[in-house]
């Protein structure tokens, strides 16, 4: 998992210096924070989340802006003003939160969208939507990893490794929402060519 990231994070940096500042707004985004790594994605998802204090899912355009500024993303004002009306094409005067982030992941089949929730939903034992770390370490196959196969690395240091990332951004609690849990997953498929190669992937991680 640990090379599919760095992979994923120089691959998507260079496509980025190539394109510059043109292209689409959007496809620009999702190259930045699939530029973080995996956690790119998530994090800004989080940020996005957090600012929806009255649960509707909805932001409009000051806190979609303030988002974006304070993401830690190279995005300019010009660019966040034209994603922002890019998805608020009817002029409602907000963007849906929900909407924006399937947007702005990566696009997958729907055979990667099924083993990402059927790993969920195998751990999730309580049905809340959350995974809590006790969850993730009876789920999380960490001896499928090559680190510790070789014996370089601990059960725990590889495990710690692994919930660092959706600490990222937010109180570190080791829970994990349903859609931060896809959020990582869909920027760690882009990098993956084959749906096969993905599947079996997801099935060794989490003994499915």
């Amino acid at each position: 998992m640990y090379d599919l990231e760095s992979e994923l994070a120089s691959s998507s940096l260079n496509q980025l210096q190539a394109a510059g500042l043109s292209g689409d707004p959007i496809d620009r985004l999702r190259m930045v924070c699939l530029s973080h790594g995996a956690t790119g994605i998530l994090v800004l998802g989080r940020m996005f989340r957090r600012m929806d204090g009255d649960g509707t899912t909805d932001l409009n355009e000051a806190e979609f802006l303030h988002c974006l500024q304070n993401s830690g993303l190279a995005i300019t004002e010009e660019e966040a003003h034209d994603i922002f009306h890019k998805f608020d094409a009817q002029h409602r005067g907000w963007v849906n939160i929900d909407e924006f982030m399937n947007a702005i992941r990566p696009p997958m089949s729907e055979s990667r969208k099924q083993i990402i929730e059927k790993a969920f939903d195998k751990m999730d034992k309580t049905g809340d939507g959350i995974l809590t770390p006790k969850d993730l370490k009876r789920g999380y196959n960490v001896k499928q990893h090559p680190l510790y196969d070789s014996g370089e690395e601990s059960e725990e240091t590889i495990f710690s490794r692994f919930m660092a990332h959706f600490d990222k951004g937010a109180p570190a609690d080791g829970h994990v929402t349903r859609e931060e849990f896809s959020d990582f997953y869909a920027a760690i498929s882009a990098s993956i060519d084959t749906d096969c190669y993905f599947d079996l992937l997801m099935r060794q991680c989490y003994k499915l």
